[in-house]
């Protein structure tokens, strides 16, 4: 079976570092298309590698206009890279009767996401959101614990990603909040998605936002936001957090409570430092994606989850130790995509499950500006 022809919008860091490289490897997809809008370079020779789509690949179509990119019948799945204008990239693909991969955040309102779900079941196409953080090598871990029951019930859960003083904010100079601007929208889409992923949605959402770059403003660098549940999970509370001024050597990631253990977790997946390294490079390396054992979490527990890797504990009568890391696999994002557009599998990264990332984004703003908790709706 030919593979299928993949159109990429956009060729900046997000196309070279969080894409291609786990594109690439994947026999069942070719690079067929860039929507680049900067014209080739008249001296291929003086352009740096990674610097335009028609150096690094000749054998691919250049558009620079969004008409002739999606009049192109044989694209097949359309991947939006770009900075802004999601919903405007995903619907022309719809549209064009294109399946359709969309970086996050999604779009910028629950609305709008709804109106994209409709029309990608109207057309009968995938429409997934790169929620690529599900396939860190931590997360991965931890939802293997919690799926195989070394924690038991979970109780509580603490999912960060905290920053000591994160480059890319310092352009973020607006006052005025509007839907789509701050740190939910970036890095809280990506620890939300994890929490609805684990445990679904709450029945109710508390939000706290500040601004600690310097300015006074309702743009937010640093957001916790604490979801309730209901139900068999009623005794259930997670807190979503993003800090911009955490001065830690390794940054605290998880710390999840169940009934029966505990895991502990410091330290980053090591796939975005590899990427970043070597732009655009296909995710091959055996090394990629492997943790350091310096930063494995802690698991303890009453249960002889895996006796190799822990000791147990005469005193306390649990097993401790600190458990391996699974490897983080980007590459899975995009093997679910192919499997699910051959119709071998179903789509992990749902629109919904995105949709109802940001609307929790909205009821937590609701929840700050009101000052109390808003149930689900």
């Amino acid at each position: 079976m030919a593979p299928i022809k993949v159109g990429i919008v956009g060729y900046g860091f997000a196309t070279k570092c969080f894409h291609l490289p786990y594109i690439l490897p994947n026999p069942e997809l070719e690079v067929y298309a860039f929507l680049q809008r900067a014209a080739p370079p008249s001296d291929p020779s003086e352009t740096p590698r990674w610097g335009h789509c028609t150096i690094d690949f000749p054998q691919a179509k250049h558009y620079r206009t969004a008409e002739e990119f999606f009049a192109d019948e044989l694209i097949e799945l359309v991947v939006v890279c770009t900075s802004t204008a999601h919903g405007e990239y995903a619907e022309r693909a719809l549209v064009a009767g294109k399946h359709v991969v969309v970086e996050k955040p999604f779009v910028n309102t629950s609305a709008e996401a709804d109106r994209l779900i409709a029309l990608a079941r109207e057309k009968g196409k995938i429409l997934t959101v790169f929620h690529n953080r599900r396939f860190d090598s931590d997360f991965r871990t931890l939802h293997h614990l919690v799926t195989h029951g070394a924690l038991g019930d979970i109780l509580e859960a603490d999912i960060h990603f905290d920053y000591p003083d994160p480059s890319w904010i310092s352009g973020w100079t607006m006052k005025e909040y509007t839907p789509g601007q701050g740190m939910t929208f970036a890095l809280g889409t990506h620890t939300l998605d994890q929490a609805l992923y684990l445990f679904g949605r709450p029945s109710s959402v508390t939000g706290f936002f500040r601004s600690n770059r310097g300015i006074d403003s309702e743009v937010d660098d640093t957001h916790t936001i604490i979801l309730q549940y209901y139900g068999e999970q009623k005794n259930l509370l997670v807190t979503v957090k993003t800090a911009i001024v955490t001065n830690m050597k390794d940054q605290l990631r998880f710390f999840v409570r169940g009934n029966k253990g505990t895991y502990l977790k410091f330290g980053t997946c090591p796939q975005e430092s590899q990427a970043t390294a070597a732009p655009g490079e296909p995710a091959t390396s055996p090394d990629f994606g492997v943790e350091d054992e310096r930063i494995w979490g802690t698991l303890t527990t009453t249960a002889e989850f895996d006796p190799k890797t822990q000791q147990f504990d005469e005193q306390s009568k649990k097993y401790v130790g600190k458990y391996p890391s699974l490897r983080g696999w980007y590459r899975g994002y995009y093997e679910n995509v192919s499997a699910a557009i051959l119709g071998r599998e179903e789509v992990l990264v749902k629109p919904e499950t995105a949709r109802d990332g940001l609307r929790i984004i909205e009821l937590a703003r609701e929840s700050h500006e009101k000052g109390c908790t808003v149930p689900w709706s």
